[in-house]
């Protein structure tokens, strides 16, 4: 009862993820050159797309993962992955899963390298077979709360990610970052908190497109990596929960071809304060968080938007407009873990003297994209750790190299972005003349 109680401490508010409105000037960071947990050493590279085998949409955000390693990547929002396999794998064939289809296992030799499609069938039933029986869906959340430490991995781990933030002015993207990280992650049983610490990583900013003011995302992929619900359980989960929301079985679904319950959940009405509503989705057999998706109440735009602002000027009113977050699981041998993480936070910043507003959208997602077991306990200097208080620095130089990221998987960059990195090359080179 103790350790559920200790499970139990949810508000599902975010405190690791900050805005910080300031003016002109980045703080600077420094980020390691040390060689992480490679991906691939000489690789073949393939290119794609992952759609509805019926409608031919392109699926956001499925998994590919190279069979017998803990390689993986992800599509993007346009459903277009890149995928990087090492030499020695080649022969590996790839899992492609998304949530309610039925995952697929394919073999890229069969494939033009750069035009791969793979198309998935919806897997959609209710879950009538299961020989489970869930009275109700609070019942059930709390049954994944007191299962948390057998579902989750009890043991440490070096992981590698790939980040990517992005600040849109409107429709205008005004600054580009990515990195790879590297990550000591905790066992889920542990307390100690995930330690982070930047490999490799770039940054372009169009200071001229943001109003005299620069915004910085606090944390970066700290933030990302925080909102892990299942490992900091206590930031979000709290012994007010079932009061303070009301939840709802929704349609079943399938992931990996395992049944999934879906539960909707909202904040009560007669709760006054800003919470949250989304969906959960929880393993019918093993109870199992495997993603949540959820998004902020804005209703109250000054309760709402004192949860994300630190600072900003003084003569400017801000209202955040948007708040969404998504965090994917994925499993391996019967253990679950922090796969994929998406925040988008949007806000519009009106001043005193000026007749239009300023609306700006910022989004940052990071994905693992390869781990291992840390059999030693191995751990960063504290120097060499990321701080909450991080800035990613300006590193634009690192866009001229296509070649960049070298043998390190990424998320493919969408259309949108792709055409502000070849914009930022432009750039450079005409720096250069």
């Amino acid at each position: 009862m103790k350790n559920y109680q200790n499970f139990l401490n949810i508000k599902l508010s975010l405190k690791t993820v900050f805005l910080f409105f300031v003016f002109l000037g980045f703080q600077n960071s420094n980020y390691a050159t040390n060689k992480i947990l490679t991906d691939t050493i000489g690789f073949e590279q393939y290119r794609g797309i992952v759609i509805n085998s019926k409608n031919k949409k392109p699926l956001v955000y499925a998994t590919l993962i190279v069979n017998n390693t803990n390689i993986s990547s992800i599509t993007n929002s346009h459903g277009e992955f890149l995928l990087k396999i090492p030499t020695e794998y080649k022969n590996n064939r790839i899992t492609v899963s998304f949530l309610g289809y039925t995952s697929k296992v394919v073999d890229f030799k069969d494939f033009d390298k750069e035009k791969i499609v793979i198309k998935l069938e919806t897997h959609i039933e209710e879950l009538t077979e299961i020989a489970i029986e869930v009275k109700d869906p609070e019942t059930l959340i709390r049954e994944m709360l007191n299962r948390k430490v057998d579902n989750y991995f009890d043991f440490p781990t070096e992981m590698t990610a790939f980040y990517r933030e992005t600040i849109k002015k409107r429709r205008t993207y005004v600054s580009l970052s990515e990195a790879v990280v590297d990550i000591k992650k905790q066992s889920y049983n542990s307390s100690r908190v995930d330690l982070l610490k930047l490999f490799k990583a770039r940054k372009n900013t169009d200071y001229n497109k943001l109003d005299t003011i620069t915004l910085k995302l606090k944390g970066g992929p700290l933030s990302a990596i925080r909102i892990d619900v299942m490992k900091n359980t206590s930031d979000f989960f709290d012994l007010d929960t079932f009061e303070k929301y009301d939840f709802k079985f929704d349609t079943s679904t399938k992931i990996d071809n395992r049944p999934i319950y879906v539960v909707n959940f909202k904040q009560k009405p007669s709760v006054e304060e800003s919470l949250n509503y989304g969906k959960l989705f929880i393993d019918a057999n093993t109870f199992a968080l495997t993603s949540i998706i959820f998004h902020v109440n804005l209703e109250d735009k000054v309760a709402a938007t004192r949860r994300f602002i630190v600072k900003k000027p003084r003569k400017a009113k801000v209202e955040a407009i948007e708040a969404s977050y998504q965090i994917n699981y994925r499993e391996k041998n019967g253990k679950w873990f922090y796969a994929y993480s998406r925040i988008q936070l949007g806000f519009k910043i009106n001043y005193d003297k000026r007749l239009f507003n300023s609306v700006y959208h910022l989004t940052m997602e990071m994905a693992i994209t390869n781990w291992k077991k840390n059999t030693e306990g191995n751990t960063f200097k504290f120097k060499e750790r990321l701080k909450s208080s991080v800035i990613l620095s300006d590193e634009a130089s690192g866009f001229s190299d296509p070649e960049f990221w070298g043998d390190y998987n990424v998320i493919e960059p969408e259309k949108p972005i792709e055409s502000a990195i070849k914009k930022i090359q432009k750039q450079l080179k005409k720096a250069k003349k």
